[in-house]
């Protein structure tokens, strides 16, 4: 625990981190939350979080914005109070839906940690400041294993479950690619986590995604084998059927974001558009890239 005395002059500082949309994922439960976490695959985005912390004599207690309006953030909370015993203003402005299987939660929470480093000089490395975040989102559950991929960058394979001191990342190569999205919902990450019958069904159809994908670890085969887990999981909703229906039939390749009711697609180049208007039939299309862009400070 770091605390510091102001002078007077409030301390600002400012980090990004990119949001992630887990294609299929299997649960490791652990006592040990460093331990605790997922195995799965998943898209790094080109967008995500800002966050800006602010510490001294003006701030008299822990408040946390997301864009502009104060919210719980337990997930961020938690990482300032492990990282320091000062009060904390912390502003956030997303560039990707919260609670739709973004990653959101986890971008705030390595942007706090990085901001926080950096404003109170606590001169801690990159796998520290990673494991803050990893704890952060297992303690409340709010994600599992999204701050591995956010910390790698691209499309992240997890191997072993847990923070950096335990877990293991590879990567599929790939060109960049366009990835469409079409926002459903919000599914409470918690309550599915916490839900055992799900969680059964969860481990089963992650354990065989990912023996599938690792026999061939390609873009494509990551987007067929994520959409027989979101099937064989029974976490997709039939609004989200009918979309991935439309994706396939028109170029693409479809699935449903974990956990979020929310579906990606891609497609090749010569296909985006004619799967774009698809898509522009269920709602408004968000547009991304997959990213091998990874949490940094930003300068003010």
């Amino acid at each position: 625990m770091y605390t510091y005395e102001s002078e007077g002059a409030d301390i600002q500082a400012k980090a990004y981190a990119p949001g992630h949309i887990t294609g299929f994922f299997q649960i490791h439960e652990h006592e040990n939350p460093h331990r605790k976490g997922s195995t799965g695959c998943g898209i790094v985005l080109n967008g995500g979080v800002t966050t800006e912390v602010k510490i001294g004599r003006s701030v008299e207690k822990t408040e946390i914005f997301l864009n502009g309006k104060r919210v719980e953030g337990r997930t961020t909370r938690t990482v300032a109070e492990m990282m320091t015993e000062l009060p904390v203003r912390i502003r956030s402005w997303s560039e990707i839906p919260t609670g739709c299987g973004f990653g959101a939660s986890g971008a705030g929470a390595l942007g706090t940690a990085y901001a926080l480093n950096n404003a109170l000089s606590l001169d801690q490395t990159v796998k520290s400041l990673t494991e803050y975040a990893h704890v952060a989102e297992v303690i409340n559950c709010s994600g599992l294993g999204d701050i591995a991929a956010q910390s790698s960058g691209g499309v992240v394979i997890r191997l072993q479950p847990g923070g950096p001191e335990f877990g293991l990342v590879d990567r599929i190569p790939t060109s960049e690619a366009r990835v469409f999205c079409i926002v459903l919902g919000e599914i409470s990450t918690g309550s599915v986590l916490r839900d055992e019958a799900a969680a059964s069904r969860i481990n089963s159809a992650g354990k065989e995604a990912m023996s599938e994908l690792l026999k061939k670890p390609t873009l494509e085969n990551f987007m067929q084998q994520s959409k027989a887990f979101a099937s064989k999981a029974d976490l997709m909703s039939s609004k989200a059927k009918d979309v991935i229906e439309a994706a396939n039939a028109n170029g693409g390749l479809a699935s449903q974001a974990m956990l979020g009711d929310t579906v990606f697609a891609i497609a090749p180049y010569s296909e985006q558009f004619r799967l774009y208007e698809a898509l522009q039939e269920f709602g408004v299309v968000l547009e991304y890239g997959i990213s091998t862009c990874v949490p940094k400070l930003m300068n003010e």
